[in-house]
């Protein structure tokens, strides 16, 4: 099945398999969390860099196929990026 044709939430389990089989065995996860890696999830090739972009267009410049099939996370954590803010309960009230 094309990578085009699966649903969200294929996508993102086929990308979070291959990340935890491939990538996280090969990736010192204290000295390169919170650097990028992009996933291609029909052939399991990955770029890592500090830039999502970078990571991205390394990963389509070794195999242009890649492009539209590419799941990105970060080595530190689950997702790639996070959406609003983050409650600090230290942080004084206003």
């Amino acid at each position: 099945m094309d990578a085009q044709e699966l649903s969200d939430e294929e996508f993102a389990r086929r990308g979070n398999a291959i990340f935890e089989e491939r990538v996280r065995p090969n990736v010192d996860v204290d000295a390169e969390a919170h650097k990028f890696v992009a996933i291609d999830v029909e052939t399991g090739k990955y770029e890592i860099d500090e830039s999502d972009v970078e990571a991205s267009d390394r990963l389509v410049d070794r195999d242009p196929e890649a492009e539209g099939r590419i799941w990105l996370r970060r080595v530190g954590s689950p997702h790639a990026y996070r959406f609003g803010t983050r409650f600090h309960p230290t942080d004084p009230t206003p």
